[in-house]
């Protein structure tokens, strides 16, 4: 925590030479955007000139691209009628973390007609990331790649060069005002309904109705070449699978981390995750639909959602009659678990010499469970039916709410944390159960209550997590995304985790790294961290309506021993609340 004026004055003369000494390392770049939030007309699903929130007059974003070790900087305008707050998806945040973005986590949501500098710097990190609205359900239509390519470029990939790359960024489409879905689940504790549609790179594709040509996204290939497909699902709250009629991946990483080439045939990326995958063009000349379709996996049943396939073409050059209708891949059942389970259990990392490696002792353990549950009614919810109790979401049995008046990080770099939030999150759940059987579903233990509570960490502190899905209302594959690190995917499974069973598993010489790891569904995940990052760091679900319901925490990491190990004080420009 920081009192003195003495550190904020150190900080002031260092930052400035800090950034020019980032920017002229190794041929470093500033790369500069400026993000002009407003309205954005759009035509889609049968509905002509429908308003909704965008950058820069587009749908995704503008496509942010970097060299490792450059600064980048964003300039946020708020031309929209709502608060706004931008995350950049991944980035570790180190010496920035006032830009990382989460609304009254590390900022105040910046008010209509109001700006903000974001400034952060992207040192050994490479790969495919993404930005995005983290405020209400604005992250709907407010979001869009983040690349960062390799100090060498493309020559210095660790696997074979693309001839060419893509974007394919995934989202969900609702026909109704998003903001105003938010309000009105806020406002009642009933959760807003399923989207209207799946999006690849904004456009539904043509097994809608009322689809236009101009409504779905097309790719052109050449034949023999070989595409880096950059794979991102910015979708609120579907998994989703993906796959291109008559070819198959090499996917080469995961959420901006290498892996172990895997050869499939689908891949699946749950809300939040990026996955880059090689595909040569191979097939006979004509035209495939690359197609993305959700994956449910509630047991015995998840909330509503469109039973439907998003698509765009991929046509080659030179190819076959381009009326013929395109070729559509067989996609796995809604519900196929094994599927999803068999991709996002293989990956590996690929071991590079300088990366970080799974530390082996462990100074803190935490078993934390992740699920549904009920909750009272609170005062702020007008409309809420307060003879019975409303749908919430936990994480051991503590169901986060975010503070009004003042950001977290804000309370914690003033020690000024009273009535802002509380240094008692859990290690455990307070009652240990039967955690995936039937019997455990009851009102009992579906009860949860409201809190901020915070888990602090010593700077350095390696920390081990189990993370438990419960069957409470319905077992479901939870997005969990840590913010300010990546963790290692020691070992995932089915059913109540075993301690004895699970650790001759643990994978401590490649396992996976991750932002976001999609917990099984009625099982478990075990990730492994250093908390070298001070700050206070969102680790939460990236269902956007199971966010909203409570399943969060925040991880309060404390300064280390030196000033660039250290918090560094809030840039002049913060918004205020």
């Amino acid at each position: 925590m920081h009192t003195s004026t003495e550190m904020a004055r150190s900080w002031s003369l260092l930052l400035p030479f800090a950034l020019a000494l980032v920017a002229s390392a190794s041929h470093a770049a500033i790369v500069e955007h400026t993000f002009n939030v407003g309205n954005l007309s759009i035509s889609q699903l049968c509905q002509p000139d429908r308003i909704i929130t965008g950058v820069n007059g587009q749908l995704p974003g503008p496509t942010i691209r970097a060299s490792e070790g450059d600064t980048v900087v964003v300039h946020l305008v708020n031309e929209s009628p709502y608060g706004m707050t931008i995350h950049w998806h991944g980035i570790f945040q180190r010496g920035s973390q006032w830009a990382d973005g989460p609304a009254m986590v590390t900022q105040c949501p910046v008010q209509p007609g109001g700006n903000y500098t974001y400034r952060f710097n992207v040192t050994g990190q490479e790969g495919t990331l993404w930005w995005h609205a983290h405020f209400s359900f604005l992250r709907a239509t407010v979001y869009g790649a983040l690349i960062i390519l390799p100090r060498g470029g493309a020559e210095a990939y660790p696997f074979t060069k693309p001839d060419k790359e893509e974007i394919v960024m995934f989202g969900e489409w609702w026909n109704a005002n998003v903001f105003d879905l938010q309000q009105m689940a806020l406002l009642t504790g009933i959760p807003a309904g399923p989207a209207d549609a799946y999006t690849i790179n904004g456009k539904p594709g043509d097994l809608y109705n009322c689809s236009a040509p101009n409504q779905t996204h097309m790719f052109e290939a050449r034949k023999n070449e070989t595409y880096l497909l950059r794979i991102i699902n910015a979708a609120l709250n579907t998994p989703l699978f993906f796959k291109v009629a008559n070819h198959t991946f090499t996917v080469v990483a995961a959420d901006a981390c290498y892996t172990t080439p895997y050869k499939t045939g689908v891949v699946v990326v749950g809300p939040g995750q990026t996955v880059d995958a090689l595909m040569v063009a191979d097939a006979t000349a004509g035209r495939y639909y690359m197609a993305a379709s959700p994956y449910d996996s509630g047991i015995p049943s998840g909330p509503p959602f469109s039973k439907t396939v998003a698509t765009a073409v991929l046509e080659y050059a030179g190819g076959a009659n381009t009326t013929s209708p395109p070729a559509l891949p067989q996609l796995p059942g809604f519900n196929d678990t094994n599927t999803a389970h068999r991709f996002l259990s293989n990956l590996t990392a690929l071991v590079l010499p300088g990366k970080p490696t799974v530390p082996l002792a462990v100074d803190t353990r935490m078993f934390v469970t992740v699920g549904m549950g009920v909750a009272d009614c609170q005062p702020e919810q007008t409309l809420c039916n307060r003879s019975r109790t409303m749908f919430a979401s936990s994480m051991n049995n503590a169901s986060f709410v975010p503070p009004r008046s003042t950001s977290m990080l804000e309370a914690h770099y003033s020690n000024l944390t009273a009535g802002v939030y509380t240094r008692d999150f859990p290690d455990q759940p307070p009652i240990l159960f039967d955690y995936t059987a039937d019997a455990s579903n009851n009102a009992t233990m579906q009860y949860t209550t409201k809190s901020t509570k915070v888990r602090t960490l010593r700077y350095n502190e390696t920390v081990e997590m189990v993370l438990q899905n419960t069957r409470l209302i319905a077992k479901e594959s939870h997005p969990m995304h840590l913010h300010g690190f990546n963790f290692f995917v020691l070992a995932q499974g089915f059913g109540n985790y075993n301690q004895t069973t699970a650790a001759p598993q643990f994978n401590l010489v490649n396992p996976q790294e991750r932002n976001t790891v999609l917990v099984p569904t009625g099982g478990w995940a075990v990730i492994r961290f250093v908390a070298d990052n001070p700050g206070m760091w969102y680790m939460h679900c990236h269902f956007e309506a199971h966010l909203d319901l409570g399943l969060g925490m925040v991880f309060e990491v404390q300064d280390g021993p030196t000033l660039d190990t250290s918090l560094p004080p809030p840039p002049k420009d913060l918004p205020q609340c």
